[in-house]
C-alpha cells in the first residue's frame, strides 16, 4: 500500500471502535472526496482541539467559560448529576427532562488502574456542596465495578454534609456505558434513582 494511505489507515485505526478494515474504508472514502471537503474535516479537527477546554466549574466540554449549563440561570443550582465523563452530560441532556447542572469526575475510583478519588474530580465537587446552595446530588456513574465504588465513596463524604444523595435507577444494564443507553431507559433510570 502506498505509504501516505498506510499513515491514514493507522491514524483511523486508533479511534475507538476503528477496526484496520473500517480504517481503511475511511482512509479511501477521505481520498474521494473533494479538496475542499478534506480541508474542511482536517478544520474542523483543528478547531476542536484548539478551542474546546473543559468547563471550570462543572468540567464538562465548551468553548466558552463557563459552559452553557453552568451559565444557564434557567438551571437549578440545587441539583448536581455526577456522571464520570463528558459524553455522558451529553447523554443526559438528551433527556430534555433534567433542569440541573452537572460535575464531570473525568473517571472512576479503580485501584486496579492506579486511580484514587485524589485523581478525578471528587475534590472539586466537595467545593460545589460546601459552598451551598446544593440540596441533591444525583451519582450518575456508570453500573459498573468503578462506577459503582466512585458512587459508594462520594456518597459517604457527602451524606454527613446534610445534602440529599440519589443514585440514577439500575434501568441501565450493569457493565454498560450511559453513552450508548437509549433515551427512555435514561430516563427511567433518573426518575427511579434511590437515596444511598
Amino acid at each position: 500500500m502506498i505509504e501516505p494511505i498506510n499513515t491514514l489507515c493507522a491514524q483511523l485505526a486508533k479511534l475507538p471502535g476503528v477496526g484496520a478494515k473500517s480504517a481503511q474504508r475511511l482512509a479511501y472514502y477521505i481520498l474521494d472526496m473533494s479538496e475542499a471537503s478534506a480541508r474542511e474535516l482536517a478544520q474542523s479537527i483543528i478547531n476542536a482541539k484548539e478551542k474546546v477546554r473543559y468547563c471550570p466549574i462543572c468540567g464538562n466540554y465548551t468553548d466558552r467559560e463557563p459552559c452553557a449549563i453552568c451559565a444557564d440561570e434557567k438551571r437549578s443550582g440545587e441539583v448536581i448529576c455526577v456522571v464520570e465523563d463528558p459524553k455522558e452530560v451529553f447523554a443526559m441532556e438528551k433527556l430534555r427532562e433534567y433542569r440541573g447542572r452537572y460535575h464531570v469526575l473525568h473517571g472512576a475510583i479503580s485501584p486496579t488502574d492506579g486511580i484514587g478519588p485524589g485523581d478525578i474530580r471528587i475534590k472539586e465537587l466537595i467545593e460545589r456542596v460546601d459552598a451551598g446552595g446544593v440540596k441533591e446530588v444525583i451519582l450518575a456513574t456508570n453500573p459498573d465495578v468503578k462506577g459503582e465504588a466512585t458512587a459508594s465513596y462520594i456518597a459517604r463524604i457527602l451524606k454527613p454534609k446534610g445534602v440529599r444523595v440519589t443514585r440514577i435507577a439500575h434501568g441501565v444494564p450493569i457493565g454498560g456505558s450511559l453513552e450508548y443507553v437509549d433515551e427512555m431507559t435514561l430516563l427511567k433510570a433518573v426518575e427511579g434513582r434511590r437515596e444511598l
